[in-house]
């Protein structure tokens, strides 16, 4: 049984969110503030956390970027009501966030998500389970990156990108066949989310993230690596 935590401070949306998964049949954890979702995710024992932005004692983003600074790659959907939502969207994405939902939303798209989600956070049906490049060497199994002898922090998500870019290596890869085969999920929010994505990839990857010379742009199209 897949377990997921949420944290959130509004407690009617938060019974209702758990109710939803559990007649998804997933086992279900809550916490009330970000201090205690934080406590409560670093001890680990789930496979999915949902954070709401705006929570007394932790921000959402602030218990993300504390995860993500600890090592925990467990994947992560950010929620918020707040008006600036796409600001709080790139920021979610850019901390470690591997989804992000504005309220209000429905249960049949948030349930959905969380599907997708866990799905990409499966192992890659890819064929290729490590790859290197320069002074950068990845191990696709263990998910365990290094640069020039220091161990780099990629996300779920930015594995799973990188593995697909490099299981087709000097080939274009389009924003759509991303969002399907990394995000497995065709109407997540937009293809600038790809964006998002190699841009924070780029700077932990190449030398040079505005002169890239691996994960290159094809315009028009989308992305390819290059060796």
């Amino acid at each position: 049984m897949k377990k997921v935590l949420i944290i959130d401070d509004d407690r009617v949306l938060r019974s209702a969110l758990a109710a939803a998964l559990a007649a998804e049949g997933y086992g279900v954890a809550e916490a009330r503030d970000g201090r205690e979702g934080l406590d409560k995710a670093l001890k680990g024992g789930y496979d999915l956390v949902v954070i709401d932005v705006v929570m007394p004692s932790l921000t959402g983003f602030d218990v993300v970027r504390k995860l993500r600074e600890a090592g925990r790659q467990i994947p992560l959907i950010v929620t918020s009501g707040k008006k600036k939502k796409e600001v709080d969207k790139v920021l979610g994405l850019e901390l470690g966030g591997d989804d992000y939902l504005t309220k209000p939303f429905g249960m049949a798209e948030f349930i959905a998500r969380v599907h997708a989600v866990l799905r990409r956070s499966r192992p890659e049906t890819v064929e290729i389970d490590d790859v290197a490049f320069g002074d950068v060497a990845v191990d696709f199994r263990s998910k365990t990156a290094v640069k020039g002898g220091r161990e780099l922090r990629l996300t779920a998500m930015e594995l799973s990108l990188l593995r697909l870019l490099a299981a087709h290596a000097g080939q274009a890869v389009s924003r759509q066949a991303i969002l399907e085969k990394v995000w497995g999920f065709e109407k997540f929010p937009t293809t600038r989310t790809i964006d998002t994505f190699m841009y924070n990839l780029r700077r932990k990857i190449e030398d040079e993230p505005s002169a890239p010379k691996h994960l290159l742009t094809v315009p028009r199209l989308g992305y390819k690596f290059q060796r």
